[in-house]
């Protein structure tokens, strides 16, 4: 269940010209022993979340947050990775579409998603990262903020690193700007309890500007969720335990955003 708190509908003065930007950020570990398995996990990536994949995703995103795709453009690369770039309109009231009214009334055609992947493989450790960047901003009442459990469960992820930014102002109808319109004291607050249950979550919040951030990493690591290709299962203890210290390790950087010293297979 998420813990959104809502507070009281604002009645405003013309349009809503909030924006709220959304930065979401995750980061799939693997380890593969030979060169071979680390291209390998690279292809699978490519083709589990190839442009085609990353499309529908937008698709259903743009749906959760009730607004309406204008345009879509996507892009396979050579040798890896993908891209999908979509702009929004927000939606039409129903009244709206049944009187007939032309598809510029209303709308903000400034809102956007896009999605690119990044797979990057390191030879010395056998560690493979495949992160994913999200970035979708919005004008108007719609807010990304209710795609958030979504996206998290569309990508295997040990780390997730989000912010959240509510820029511009709107007024009501007395004149009074407002620099927020909605509830929010942490992005927490918009992700589900049985999935922060399985991250520890830190926030680093400035409240008063309208700026948030939250970086979350898996509490358990299990080291069959990370191997990769055939020669793993060959791997006696001394080793399995190297590997998942190296896991372990690569997940804490990622999570700090910096280089805690020596990794394996490095002197």
């Amino acid at each position: 269940m998420v813990r959104r708190v809502k507070g009281q509908k604002i009645k405003l003065e013309g349009f809503n010209n909030l924006t709220k930007s959304l930065s979401f950020n995750i980061y799939d570990i693997c380890y593969a022993r030979s060169k071979e398995s680390q291209i390998e996990y690279l292809e699978y990536i490519d083709e589990e979340y190839d442009s085609a994949r990353l499309e529908a995703i937008v698709e259903e995103v743009t749906r959760i947050i009730n607004a309406r795709l204008v345009q879509v453009s996507t892009q396979d690369y050579d040798p890896r990775g993908a891209s999908v770039v979509a702009l929004l309109n927000e939606d039409m009231p129903v009244a709206a579409l049944q009187a007939g009214a032309p598809a510029v009334v209303g709308h903000l055609d400034k809102s956007h998603i896009a999605i690119h992947t990044y797979p990057e493989y390191d030879q010395l450790s056998g560690l493979a990262t495949f992160r994913v960047d999200v970035d979708i901003a919005t004008c108007g009442m719609i807010s990304p903020l209710s795609a958030l459990h979504y996206l998290i469960e569309s990508f295997e992820s040990e780390v997730v690193i989000i912010d959240y930014r509510v820029r511009g102002f709107t007024r009501d109808s007395r004149g009074t700007k407002l620099f927020i319109d909605h509830d929010i004291s942490s992005i927490q607050d918009y992700i589900a309890e049985d999935v922060l249950d399985d991250y520890v979550a830190y926030d680093v919040n400035i409240v008063s500007d309208n700026n948030f951030h939250t970086k979350m990493r898996k509490k358990e690591l299990r080291l069959r969720d990370f191997l990769f290709g055939d020669e793993v299962t060959s791997l006696v203890p001394k080793e399995n335990k190297r590997i998942k210290a190296a896991i372990d390790l690569e997940v804490q950087e990622i999570f700090e955003c910096k280089d805690l010293g020596r990794r394996m297979g490095r002197p």
